[in-house]
């Protein structure tokens, strides 16, 4: 089964306090930061669109790429009821094709983290490239090597809310900075009952040093690193959670 088959409905219970805005914000001052006029956009693992639907809030012409049919199916029906014009394109990121002249390449919320092997990043970073445009940029995020191995794995998550709740625990791999995620999650009925659901992710992160030279071997030239939202500076200090990284063609 798919990741997300039976989490994407209630996916954005699950995700109601995450920083979607945040994740807008830094892209425009990046955007301007880098001088990228052009506004077509491409969001690569969009999910159900949230972070999507508000960069088209935003004045870009953007295109959502998932390889969940189901998460597709949540975006395209809040497009609908929000009465935007959001183009939606299930594929999985590493075989991105079909895009050329982009200006803005985004894959937010640690979907890198889904490509767990190195030829895929190299794949990934090689695709995007192709598909942007001279000056276009490149944006993405991973959780920082060190969160990983002392706040995420071999730890276990849990809330309760109204109709939802969830058990999530985070196992170590036999790899640095690999995951393996068990998430049991049970959702209220109309009939008051509750049904059980379990879903496996698989996710791993790298040194950032991998995804500089991985970029660098696409073609990439100007490649620089942010932490945790903040466009001032660079530092990537040890307790950081969220690493940006930034790649211009």
């Amino acid at each position: 089964m798919e990741a997300y088959q039976n989490l994407a409905t209630v996916y954005d219970q699950f995700m109601q306090h995450a920083p979607y805005d945040e994740w807008v914000s830094f892209t425009k001052k990046m955007v301007d930061y880098y001088n990228v006029s052009g506004k077509r956009m491409i969001d690569l693992g969009c999910g159900t669109g949230e972070i999507t639907l508000r960069l088209s809030d935003s004045g870009f012409d953007v295109t959502g790429v998932d390889v969940s049919e189901t998460m597709l199916a949540e975006a395209n029906q809040k497009a609908v009821q929000q009465k935007k014009h959001v183009f939606w394109v299930q594929q999985d990121i590493r075989n991105l094709q079909g895009f050329e002249d982009i200006d803005v390449c985004v894959s937010y919320c640690d979907v890198m983290n889904y490509v767990t092997e190195k030829k895929g990043i190299e794949t990934v970073c090689q695709n995007v490239y192709r598909s942007l445009q001279k000056d276009g940029l490149f944006i993405f995020d991973v959780h920082h090597l060190p969160y990983v191995t002392e706040q995420l794995v071999d730890q276990r998550f849990s809330d309760v809310m109204d109709d939802l709740a969830y058990i999530w625990e985070c196992e170590a791999g036999a790899k640095e900075g690999e995951m393996h995620h068990f998430i049991t999650f049970f959702v209220r009925k109309q009939n008051g009952q509750y049904e059980r659901y379990d879903e496996y992710h698989y996710q791993q992160t790298f040194a950032i040093d991998l995804y500089a030279s991985t970029l660098k071997k696409a073609g990439f030239t100007k490649i620089e690193f942010y932490a945790d939202f903040n466009t001032e500076n660079h530092e990537i200090d040890q307790d950081k959670q969220r690493i940006f990284v930034l790649a211009q063609k």
